[in-house]
């Protein structure tokens, strides 16, 4: 049997890349701005970049660790460093994890490429706004249109997987990173000079402390977590590409601060503008789908910065399923010794056929639930309110009590060759706080906190 050889990134450039956009995704762009509009955002702000410092950096140097240290996939890690061990049954979380989320993950990526194709057609702007939300559940309660759009994001995420980690992840990520950054600079331009702009910004950057609730703070914990594609193998997979020589400490912090930049930015884009012109900041997960349309209506040259910013949503949610989905290629193309292009399809394939029930969920398959949720809900709430967050506590107790923190340390500085910055703190939270962090994490996202505090 010939073992197949594995691939690296090239540049710094490309690691850079590729992990940022792995981080960068629908959460930053969908999901940050609107629980920020729920938790009212300053106040929340604050508490989301003390979470990112505290828990989020230091939880991502430690994939990067275990994946360079053993150069293998997200589940070949853990029997790599701890051989003999239970503790490869981690990346079996991270890798289910990868394979659920891209499941219902790629049918909300999929919705984003319809109104791709609805604004560059010029039709999504003649919506009326009160029509927004009907025509919004019209699509998404279809048969035929979200099975396709999610087929398309399936076959462009496969077609750059096939390709490899140079001329495919790293390449195509080196292309898409910059053109969503320009992107969110021309919009960001946009919103900043319409005129009320100013409240929005006031809104996103000046604290009220006293909006914000106690299941805020646990939300941006939360989301401080998910949205550096954290518990799920992905960088775990990525830091096994990584060379020996690169500085892991850094690459972390420059991913970290790319994420977030990202999503600050994507708040800048929406919030000006939602203020400008009066709309409500709290209209939830429909932000992007019903209340942006109805903003963008409402501004000079509406149908062109529309487009745009779809586009911009849609290459964000493209480099995210990129990783998720070499999450699950990585571990059969080397647990099993399978070619990386009939990996790719076969996984592929499979991903796509299991998501069918999400993308039908709002329509065709609604009525049919499992304990009053949806197909869609359901996988939803397995793989982000439970194997994440799990996945995320298992490598915060391997690296700090398992492997060592000594051991770690040696691979984070390169035995002695690199310098790592507060290296102290990075223990201390690896072995303590992060753990004690992200249990409350788990127990508030299955609802266990809340019965123990009714309690």
């Amino acid at each position: 049997m010939v073992l197949i050889e594995r691939d690296s990134f090239a540049s710094k450039l490309g690691i850079i890349a590729a992990a940022a956009g792995s981080a960068i995704g629908l959460g930053n762009i969908w999901k940050f701005p609107y629980i920020v509009g729920e938790n009212g955002g300053g106040a929340f702000l604050i508490v989301y970049l003390f979470c990112i410092a505290i828990i989020g950096l230091p939880v991502m140097l430690s994939e990067f660790l275990i994946g360079r240290k053993a150069q293998k996939n997200a589940i070949g890690a853990f029997k790599s460093i701890k051989p003999g061990s239970p503790w490869y049954l981690t990346g079996i979380a991270g890798v289910a994890s990868a394979f659920i989320i891209l499941s219902f993950y790629s049918v909300v990526a999929g919705w984003v490429f319809s109104y791709i194709s609805r604004s560059v057609t010029g039709t999504l702007i003649k919506v009326a706004p009160d029509q927004l939300g009907g025509y919004f559940d019209g699509l998404i309660s279809g048969v035929v249109e979200p099975i396709f759009w999610q087929f398309i994001v399936m076959f462009l995420t496969a077609f750059i997987i096939v390709r490899g980690i140079k001329e495919g992840i790293e390449k195509y990520s080196k292309i898409l990173m910059p053109i969503l950054l320009g992107l969110l600079v021309v919009l960001m331009i946009r919103s900043v000079t319409l005129e009320g702009a100013s409240k929005g910004l006031e809104f996103l950057f000046k604290p009220d402390f006293s909006s914000l609730k106690a299941t805020g703070v646990l939300e941006a914990l939360g989301h401080a977590f998910f949205s550096l594609s954290l518990g799920m193998g992905t960088m775990i997979t990525y830091g096994s590409y990584i060379k020996k020589d690169e500085n892991l400490g850094t690459t972390a912090l420059q991913v970290t601060i790319a994420d977030t930049a990202i999503a600050l930015m994507a708040g800048i884009v929406i919030f000006p503008a939602v203020f400008a012109y009066g709309f409500p900041t709290d209209s939830g997960p429909s932000l992007i789908f019903i209340t942006l349309p109805a903003v963008f209506q409402s501004m000079p040259l509406g149908g062109f910065f529309q487009a745009l910013f779809f586009i911009l949503v849609g290459i964000a949610s493209l480099t995210s399923t990129i990783s998720i989905l070499e999450v699950v290629v990585a571990f059969f193309t080397e647990e099993f010794n399978i070619p990386r292009k009939k990996a790719t399809i076969l996984i592929a394939g499979i991903i796509f056929i299991i998501g069918i029930p999400s993308a039908l969920s709002f329509g065709a398959l609604s009525e049919f639930k499992i304990f009053g949720k949806t197909y869609f809900d359901i996988f939803d709430f397995t793989a982000s309110n439970v194997l994440l967050p799990l996945g995320g506590l298992l490598i915060s107790l391997f690296v700090g009590w398992a492997w060592g923190i000594k051991q770690a340390l040696k691979e984070a500085t390169n035995e002695g060759t690199v310098r790592l910055p507060l290296s102290g703190a990075y223990g201390f939270i690896t072995k303590y706080l992060a753990p004690v962090g992200i249990s409350i994490i788990l127990l508030y996202a299955t609802g266990i906190l809340s019965r123990i505090i009714e309690l």
